[in-house]
């Protein structure tokens, strides 16, 4: 793809994040495509946030547990912008308008208290660096539709990547804790929907290890010479599969001793 196709396809994103109406398959228009390429058009769309107003507060990672890798036919995570516009107070009340198909996924949230960076970025170098780890939510949604209705091919994960990793907003819980306190590989969480228990999981689902995510995503962004900085919050990964939340949602996840999360989704 050219400069131009990356400047193309984040104004069509943005677009459709403004109007709430979805774009067709990036992957299907642009056969030839690179992950490269995908994270030049999510690049893009940051610059032209930026440029409106928005300030980065953090960055999430996704595609961290094997049965996602393996769905997308790829070995590797991804990751995604987060801005001040997404930050959501817990217990947040959500308009019906505000997201094209929202999910969720629940994650352990680390929040920095110094810089990282480097391509030697170790386990105890992430620990040092993080003030506090605290129960959270994502909230995914996407600009781009799942499937093309024509030819029934699914979303590729350039797709999810060029629409900042399907990030939309996140939700921290009330809770913190120093992240050497616990073992994160124990900490998970039942979450349910109105009441209803839809999905559990356990922080070793994401990559062994949620410090582990982190120790990519430091590495990752060394080689695009970008630093993860004091004060940042970083979703590390979801234990659980994405739920759906159609209006009307109430969303809970209860981590327990760890603390909970909750948003809820109006009519």
């Amino acid at each position: 793809m050219r400069p131009e196709d990356h400047a193309s396809a984040a104004a069509e994103l943005l677009n459709a994040e403004k109007t709430g109406t979805q774009i067709g398959l990036l992957s299907l228009r642009h056969p030839e495509m690179t992950l490269g390429d995908a994270y030049a058009i999510q690049s893009a769309l940051m610059a032209a946030k930026l440029a409106a107003g928005r300030r980065v507060i953090g960055w999430k990672i996704g595609l961290t547990s094997k049965a996602m890798q393996s769905a997308l036919g790829i070995d590797i995570p991804d990751s995604g912008v987060l801005f001040d516009d997404m930050l959501l107070a817990n217990d947040a009340h959500i308009p019906a308008d505000r997201f094209i198909q929202p999910r969720i996924e629940a994650e352990i949230a680390f929040v920095m208290k110094a810089p990282l960076a480097g391509e030697s970025v170790s386990r105890a170098g992430v620990l040092a660096a993080t003030d506090y780890v605290a129960p959270s939510l994502e909230i995914l949604d996407t600009r781009i539709l799942r499937a093309d209705p024509d030819t029934g091919q699914p979303r590729r994960v350039h797709d999810t990547i060029s629409d900042n990793a399907a990030n939309a907003a996140l939700v921290l819980g009330e809770a913190r804790h120093a992240p050497e306190a616990r073992d994160l590989r124990w900490t998970g969480a039942i979450v349910t929907r109105n009441d209803t228990v839809e999905e559990t999981g356990l922080g070793a689902g994401v990559l062994n290890d949620p410090v582990e995510s982190v120790v990519w995503l430091a590495r990752r962004m060394h080689t695009y010479g970008q630093v993860i900085e004091a004060g940042q919050i970083i979703l590390s990964g979801s234990f659980i599969r994405p739920v759906e939340c159609p209006p009307g949602s109430h969303i809970h996840a209860d981590f327990g001793p760890f603390g909970s999360a909750s948003c809820h989704f109006d009519d």
